[in-house]
């Protein structure tokens, strides 16, 4: 008979190390025992539901592993190890399809989870599935191959306890040398953490100790790319498709990277042969249907998205992509399925959150606001929390270029930088307008829209030139010694570097980037002669509308509305500073103003730019050209009134909002 004790909460960590002993003593009542009281004081403790599940399984019990395994993939639905575990149970029941979806599951959140690669060779072998039972064999020997110390530090990444993993790895290094797959983790580890110049050197040095390890050069592409060196990244993914002619992954990998540059036709013709021979890989349909939305195939767009979700059911990017069309209108059968699958507890915190936004849109679109309200705050919510972001740090930083870039600082940049006159940079907040003056202004035939090009974030990340974390970063301070010949290199750097996004020629071209109001001073250095414009959107509308929108990455101030409240605020401080040390250098548009009066602000905008009137700037949702961003179908219609005041629909929600901008912003 066992006795019940109750357990003090500091007992309760000893309580999991007793209970993971008599589990691996074989002690299985014990262990379960423990568990349970454990789970009496503190029933979400995922470890105990956990090693109640094993200890259950072993008995033989596998219903009441089951129902442990429920409750604690509804408290963390990425864990890999429960699926994991989940798979055992339902293999020893003999249910082998139901097992099979279960390790797929686990090791699509724990890729380092070797005993169910091996699994899954074996149950897609037992079926017939040739393929699929090669790749995972082909998993499972790579992970059996690796010391086990590095196979613990892939799961460690995995289950996002990157300190130990880091900590493990670099001990394992040291006492190894180059191990290529242990620089491969640390460089993993290190992109995690945006500590991207080190990724990239392990990446680059690995390349180079084993040229034919093609997942070191797989991701020495992807760290090119987070780096922004996109012209870089397309000529490695070139080289590495030439190593495995034929591989999907490869293939799509080349694809993707030409679309980062404007190459379109060419990823196009990719996707589409990918899906000659796989027309049901949800993936490669949500990443076909991007570039049909960004050239402007609609309709064909739409039925990519729809092959996805029609693939994976619970396809929240799939869903979400449909939304972000902002023109697309959900059946009542889509809507039903949205629900449904959100409310499951199985699916993954990335698929949720992607249909909470998705029902977010579909609601509103049917006017019920107050149900709509609740799932762009869920999915807020469940994206804030996985980003843990705060707003201090970006407060910081603009706070520094406020102190900072003065009157006389600025006055240094006198006859410095580069004097070319090409770029048109419109900053401001996301969300605010910025895609239609880039359509009004690409309609010109002086002007070429390109993207929301990277290009000043990096130079400026350079310039931080941090020694230790935590350390206050040197720009935008050292702008008061930097050589005025570096901020001419800096400007010719900038205008080499973007070439690559400008196919037409034209002497004027368009940086959309709307982070860059941040860098103003510094892109007042190196290019002294670029005309620069700012797309503002009264504060609750601009505010609200960001709320609303889950970007694809970046904007993290967007997912709460005391957050997006603080930016927009810190935002507008920014923007006045450059006002006073930079006159007459910005110029700014209201987008209510456009919305209102579309030529008068067309000829403000061409005469800022020196540019003579054309009456295709007034026709520019008749203009054919690659549109990235959320608002690509909007702008390829005339102009409307419709989206100005939507906010105010969902006014009565919106009080947290309305107490960080204060009165004066909420009123402009």
């Amino acid at each position: 008979m066992t006795t019940h004790v109750t357990l003090a909460p500091e007992h309760i960590e000893q309580g999991l190390r007793d209970a993971r002993a008599a589990l691996q003593a074989g002690r299985l009542a014990d262990a379960a025992a423990t568990c349970s009281q454990i789970l009496e004081q503190a029933p979400e403790a995922g470890e105990a539901l956990y090693t109640l599940a094993v200890a259950r399984r072993m008995q033989k019990d596998c219903p009441a592993a089951l129902a442990a395994l429920a409750r604690l993939i509804e408290l963390n639905p990425n864990y890999g190890r429960a699926w994991q575990e989940r798979g055992h149970c339902l293999r020893d029941q003999g249910l082998s399809e139901e097992a099979l979806a279960a390790y797929q599951r686990a090791v699509g959140h724990n890729g380092a989870l070797i005993a169910c690669w091996r699994q899954l060779a074996q149950l897609h072998s037992a079926a017939g599935r040739d393929y699929a039972a090669d790749f995972a064999q082909g998993q499972y020997e790579h992970l059996a191959a690796l010391p086990p110390e590095l196979l613990s530090v892939a799961s460690f990444i995995q289950e996002g306890k990157l300190y130990k993993a880091e900590q493990a790895c670099r001990a394992f290094l040291q006492r190894n040398g180059h191990h290529v797959e242990a620089m491969r983790l640390l460089a993993e580890i290190g992109m995690k953490f945006n500590a991207y110049d080190e990724a990239e050197f392990l990446l680059e040095s690995a390349k180079l100790l084993a040229p034919e390890n093609v997942s070191a050069h797989f991701d020495y592409v992807k760290v090119l790319r987070k780096r922004q060196k996109f012209e870089q990244a397309l000529t490695e993914a070139n080289e590495l498709r030439a190593k495995e002619p034929g591989n999907p992954e490869f293939e799509m990998l080349f694809a993707n990277e030409n679309l980062a540059v404007g190459n379109f036709d060419e990823a196009m013709g990719i996707y589409e042969t990918l899906l000659e021979t796989m027309p049901g890989n949800p993936g490669i349909n949500l990443t076909y249907g991007h570039a049909l939305k960004t050239v402007g195939r609609q309709e064909d767009a739409i039925g990519a998205y729809r092959r996805a979700y029609q693939a994976k059911p619970d396809y929240g990017d799939a869903f979400w992509s449909l939304a972000n069309l902002k023109t697309y209108r959900f059946s009542d059968d889509e809507l039903a399925q949205m629900r449904s699958r959100e409310a499951m507890p199985q699916v993954s915190l990335e698929d949720r959150y992607h249909l909470c936004f998705a029902l977010g849109k579909a609601l509103e679109d049917r006017g019920e606001y107050a149900e709509a309200f609740a799932y762009y705050e869920r999915g807020n919510r469940l994206k804030r929390d996985e980003l843990r972001y705060t707003a201090e740090r970006l407060s910081d930083e603009m706070r520094r270029q406020r102190e900072l870039v003065t009157n006389e600082v600025v006055a240094r940049f006198a006859g410095a930088g580069c004097q070319a006159p090409d770029p048109i940079f419109i900053v401001g907040l996301p969300r605010a307008g910025s895609t239609l003056l880039e359509q009004v202004l690409a309609s010109h035939s002086q002007v070429e829209g390109t993207m929301e090009l990277p290009n000043i974030l990096t130079l400026a990340h350079k310039l931080e030139r941090r020694s230790a974390v935590g350390e206050e970063p040197e720009y935008p301070g050292n702008l008061a010694t930097v050589p005025l010949e570096d901020l001419t290199r800096f400007g010719e750097d900038y205008l080499r570097d973007t070439r690559i996004y400008r196919k037409q020629g034209t002497p004027l071209f368009i940086d959309k980037m709307p982070n860059n109001f941040r860098h103003i001073g510094l892109i007042s250095a190196i290019l002294p002669n670029a005309r620069i414009i700012d797309a503002r959107r009264s504060a609750m509308g601009c505010c609200f509308s960001g709320f609303k929108q889950l970007f694809a990455e970046g904007q993290e101030f967007t997912y709460g509305l005391h957050e997006v409240g603080t930016y927009y605020r810190d935002y507008v401080a920014l923007m006045d500073h450059w006002d006073q040390v930079l006159p007459g250098k910005v110029l700014r548009v209201r987008y209510e103003e456009v919305v209102e009066d579309l030529e008068s602000q067309v000829r403000r905008l061409l005469d800022f730019c020196g540019l003579a009137f054309e009456e295709a700037c007034l026709n520019f949702h008749e203009t054919e050209r690659a549109v990235r961003t959320a608002s690509s179908e909007q702008v390829r219609q005339p102009i409307f009134r419709s989206g100005v005041d939507q906010w105010e629909k969902f006014s009565e929600f919106l009080d947290p909002l309305r107490a960080v901008l204060g009165p004066e912003l909420v009123s402009t």
